[in-house]
This record gives C-alpha cells, structure tokens and sequence, in this order.
C-alpha cells in the first residue's frame, strides 16, 4: 500500500452516485460480453441462485471478527487510531482511514449502527489532522506528526474515508466540519497535481510522479464529487489521461510514464481508477483485465503459496477491478479461493498479520475485500 504503493440510506446515497466522467455505460447494465478472461468458465445464470460472491455464514462470521478485533484495538488507543503492532512502520492517516473504511462497509455509519461509535472516533481523529490554517502551503493536507512515509498516499485514504462518512451523515455538527476538512483536502489535491496529471508523495505540485498514488487521489476525488463537493474537472482529464499513458502495450500498468515496471496490483488499481471515470469496458480495460487474468493464472500454476508483496493493497484493487467490471462472473471466478486464502489466513483473535504496518491495517483491508459484495459502500457499488 503505502509503501509502494442504516442500510437505507447507504442504498439512497449509492443510487445518486455517478462517475466522474459520464459515460453511456454503466456498471449496473446488463453484461453482454462477446467474450471472457481466459480461463473463465461460463456457468448458466440462474435468477434464483444466490451470487457466488455472496457471504456465506463462515465469511460472515470472519468478518464480524476482524471488525470486532478492530474495534478492541481501536478502545487501546484513546486517539481514534490504531496500534501497529508489531507492524514496522508507523502510518496511523491511512491506517485509521482504511479501518473506518471497513466499518462504514458492513453498515454502520457516524454513532449510527455497531461500529458507529469507533467510525466518529476515527473520522474526528482524521479531521482534526488536518491543516486548516487557510494561509499555510499545506492547506487541507491530512497528515500526522511523525509519519514520514504515507503523505498524499495517506491523505488520499484519509479524504476517502471522509467522503463515505459525509455521504450519510451531512447535515450534522461532525457532517459540516467533515465537509470543510473535505473541501480543502480536494483544494489540496488539485494543486499539488503535476505537469504531466498525475501526483507525487509530497504535498505541493512536482514534476515526478507515480501511479500508485494517483490511483488513490483520483478515487479520493471521485468520492468527493459523489458526497457533492466541487472537483475541478481538468484536473481528472488530465490525470485519467497520465494513467492510460501508464499503459504498456501488454495492457498491464507502469508504475510511471518512465519505468517499465508493472505489478498485478498497480494493473487492478488502474482498471478500478478507469472504472472511477466511467470507463468499464473499451480497450484499455479488456486489455488490462486480460493480462491480469493471465498473471493471476500463472501465479496460481506456479507460485502457489507465495504471497505478493502488498498482498492487502493488490486484494484491494483486484476486488473492486473484477467487482465492478460489466461480466460479473470475472468476480465470482477469482473471489471463491481468495476468500478461501483470506479465511484460512485470519487468526484466533480476528485479525490478520503483517509485519510492514501491523495487523490492524491488514485486518481492515481484509474487511473490506469480504464486505465488498455487500455494497454498502458507496465507492463498491456496481
């Protein structure tokens, strides 16, 4: 990730939500693909069938318990954040940002629902992060004293997690200071934009960049505009613009306009940033999805056992790509042994281990991989 890289009202707000770029296509139409990934099977659609992503009991039951640990680690800390440990670096913006995240996605909302009251601690915790001194150069940057690694990566989780808890909880005390936190946090990431669209780690505008945190703040921006904050949108031309020319001809996707270098999950989080702009099918998506679906099948054959190196970040990006593309049965082919490798993996106080940034942000990426098919969250909703 960083490194590198109720119900009702969710269900109005996912209604109204509309790409950033408007497009004929939408991801809730009927697929009528002419064809499937490799190695895909088609199995007959049957009405009355449960989806094969749905959560069944043992899923469920995993989930509640890594919500429950989250939760438990949370009440240790007093601040609204999470503890890393044992995790080697210290990133509590994105980390209290992604555990939110998972709170928000099994239903719970600001002092609304099971997790209510841990989402209020978080998202204060977040806001009060932010620099709202309207005259410092950092203007909105949510950031934390002593996290050196996260920056605009952190920030962009942060203003996620803010724009799904607005999106229920507007006309609120805490609804009208997230959405001044969020204006500014969106003001942010417009001007830290570079030249050539997309962004870099640090706070201001720089002519470096790197996909990885692009894909974050485009989706950060989505969010944003779908919660009704005012995104410019020159700003997501042009950085939808810097990550189809981090395309290589093979469909995977670079890290940045000058390396070769590409990874599953950097190709996934491409397809879902396409996704944010209304983009579910065309060229560059079946291209992307193809060598994914290639890469994923020789990872399978070959190196089963070894995990990726941002295994969380590239869980993350693989569900939403495949989740929201138009065939669903993409989803449904990858997702039942993931969650069976997830599920086995979960340990006996509910968490998931990691030894780069500590189990709590392990334990809320997983969350939201098995929460996913759920479509509580605003950003999943196909």
């Amino acid at each position: 990730m960083v490194g590198c890289c109720t119900l009702a009202l969710w269900l109005l707000v996912a209604a109204a939500e509309a790409p950033l770029v408007e497009t004929a296509e939408q991801p809730g139409q009927d697929p009528q693909p002419e064809g499937v990934a490799a190695g895909v099977e088609s199995p007959a659609e049957d009405a009355t069938l449960e989806p094969v992503g749905a959560l069944d009991e043992r899923a469920r039951a995993a989930l509640d318990r890594g919500l429950a640990y989250l939760a438990r680690a949370q009440a240790a800390q007093h601040d609204g954040t999470f503890p890393r440990a044992g995790g080697e670096k210290y990133v509590p913006v994105p980390v209290t940002a992604l555990a939110a995240l998972a709170f928000m996605s099994a239903g719970s909302q600001p002092e609304r629902g099971p997790y209510g009251h841990e989402i209020a601690l978080a998202v204060d915790y977040l806001t009060a992060r932010a620099d709202m001194n309207a005259s410092s150069k950092t203007f909105g940057y949510i950031s934390s004293e002593g996290d050196e690694l996260s920056r605009l990566h952190g920030h962009g989780f942060g203003s996620l997690a803010l724009s799904q808890a607005y999106a229920v909880s507007p006309r609120t005390t805490r609804g009208r200071r997230i959405e001044e936190v969020l204006r500014a946090s969106v003001r942010l990431i417009e001007n830290c934009q570079g030249l050539e669209g997309g962004w870099y780690y640090e706070p201001h505008r720089s002519t470096e960049h790197e996909n990885s945190v692009t894909v974050v703040l485009v989706q950060a921006l989505r969010a944003a505009r779908n919660s009704g904050i005012r995104v410019d949108t020159k700003v997501i031309d042009r950085a939808i613009d810097y990550i189809r020319r981090c395309q290589a001809e093979d469909g995977s996707f670079r890290y940045g306009l000058n390396t070769e270098r590409t990874t599953v999950a950097l190709t996934a989080a491409g397809i879902a940033t396409l996704n944010s702009a209304g983009e579910y099918e065309g060229p560059e998506v079946s291209r992307a999805i193809e060598v994914l679906w290639q890469r994923l099948g020789l990872r399978d054959t070959k190196l089963r056992g070894s995990a990726a190196r941002f295994e969380f970040y590239e869980r993350f990006y693989l569900a939403q790509a495949l989740w929201q593309h138009p065939d669903r049965r993409l989803f449904e082919s990858w997702v039942v042994d993931e969650r069976e490798r997830v599920l086995a993996d979960q340990l006996e106080d509910g968490s998931w281990p990691d030894t780069q940034f500590g189990p709590c942000y392990a334990t809320a990426m997983n969350c939201l991989f098995l929460a996913m098919p759920e479509g509580l969250l605003p950003i999943f909703q196909r």
